[in-house]
């Protein structure tokens, strides 16, 4: 019997990454094997995340806002910020939800299009972990168009007065403030969106936990519901303006996606063979049958394909070279992979694969959510077939 390698052996994967990269990444595995871990079961079958106190752990070792700079960001290279996705989300997606919300969507919106009053309030205490926030973009009735939103924000005086309902925001009964997306006046188009930057305490705000869920159940996901909540002048986001703002968040978002299904793969992977290992059937170890070589062979081609597409993207963002369309080929395809590979992973572990013993049927359950947020597959596809073939297909 030869002496078996590692995925990341196999594909030489640390030949791709820097020093500085590689300590990166195995510091927030070292935080998650130590840290998560030993808890993430007891938290899914609870549906419950001690987030304040993780978000605090979290601020510590830099992985919030990790690739924003100045207002205490660590200002990492995208390509570190997705490795710590990767990370996070081996051991659970809604571990790296809340850090993708935090800092590619809360935080960026507020580094990005916010003023210099709104970033010194905010980010240096979101950093840290000390005010944790949330992105209200979703309504019930608007998902993969948001152009069609209803929540409102009308002028009085120099007042803004905000009413409406987002649903589906990670973060959200939990959160400090929200960045909340409403139709104004100040354009009679998709171009009249604008973003508010609003304290969770201002009168008329609310923020209901979504319960009964079957995936992501070790994440906080809520309602937000705002009913006349005056906001001043300063508190609409000033450079941006149109559905360019929040879709711009999003991609931000979706690039840790594209690392973090990965992880949740692997994490899979992993498993299965390592139970393969030790499993005996007829006499001889799982992992001693071909159709199990088979499976494990077809498996982690495509873990070590998804690791080499997020490694390129990844720098391609670092050099300023990333496109929504080059974003969209990354979490179709990974998210994809990432969720055929946990339910093929169960079948090796049989009966065992239901349990949450082992973490397969976890990730499988939550990338279910994976697949359709931040973008659905579909809506992934029709902007790659635009990009190759120049025609618009989403009406």
């Amino acid at each position: 019997m030869s002496r078996p390698q590692t995925l990341g052996q196999l594909f030489a994967l640390d030949s791709l990454l820097e020093p500085e990269e590689i300590a990166i990444r195995d510091t927030v595995r070292k935080f998650g094997d130590e840290r998560l871990r030993p808890h993430i079961a007891d938290w899914f079958e609870e549906a419950h995340l001690p987030a304040r106190d993780l978000a605090k752990e979290l601020g510590a070792l830099g992985a919030l806002g990790m690739h924003l700079d100045g207002y205490g960001c660590p200002g990492m290279s995208a390509t570190a910020y997705g490795l710590a996705c990767l990370e996070l989300e081996a051991v659970d997606s809604g571990i790296r939800s809340l850090v993708s919300v935090q800092g590619s969507l809360a935080m960026f919106s507020i580094h990005h299009w916010g003023s210099e009053e709104q970033k010194q309030e905010w980010l240096p205490r979101m950093a840290a972990g000390d005010a944790i926030g949330c992105f209200g973009l979703t309504e019930p009735d608007f998902g993969s168009n948001p152009a069609g939103m209803r929540t409102n924000a009308k002028r009085d005086g120099h007042d803004w007065v905000l009413n409406g309902t987002k649903m589906w925001i990670t973060n959200g009964s939990i959160a400090d403030v929200a960045v909340v997306w409403a139709q104004t006046d100040l354009d009679d188009s998709p171009r009249g969106i604008r973003g508010f930057v609003v304290p969770t305490d201002t009168p008329g705000f609310s923020a209901p936990e979504i319960t009964k869920k079957l995936s992501l159940r070790a994440s906080v996901t809520s309602e937000l519901v705002l009913e006349d909540v005056r906001l001043p002048a300063s508190a609409m986001l000033p450079k941006a303006e149109g559905l360019r703002g929040p879709l711009t968040s999003l991609g931000e978002a979706r690039f840790g996606i594209i690392f973090g299904a990965v992880g949740a793969a692997r994490d899979c992977l992993e498993t299965a063979i390592d139970y393969a290992q030790s499993r005996h059937v007829f006499d001889k170890p799982l992992a001693g049958y071909q159709l199990t070589q088979a499976k494990i062979a077809d498996m982690a081609l495509e873990v070590g394909k998804g690791h080499l597409l997020a490694y390129h993207l990844g720098r391609l963002k670092d050099r300023g070279e990333i496109t929504p369309e080059r974003v969209s080929l990354g979490k179709l395809n990974n998210v994809r992979e990432a969720i055929a590979i946990a339910r093929e992973c169960r079948t090796i572990l049989g009966a065992n694969g239901i349990t949450l013993e082992y973490p397969v049927i976890r990730h499988a359950n939550n990338l279910e959510s994976v697949l359709t947020y931040e973008g659905t597959s579909e809506v992934h596809q029709l902007t790659i077939g635009k990009a190759l073939t120049g025609e618009g297909a989403f009406r």
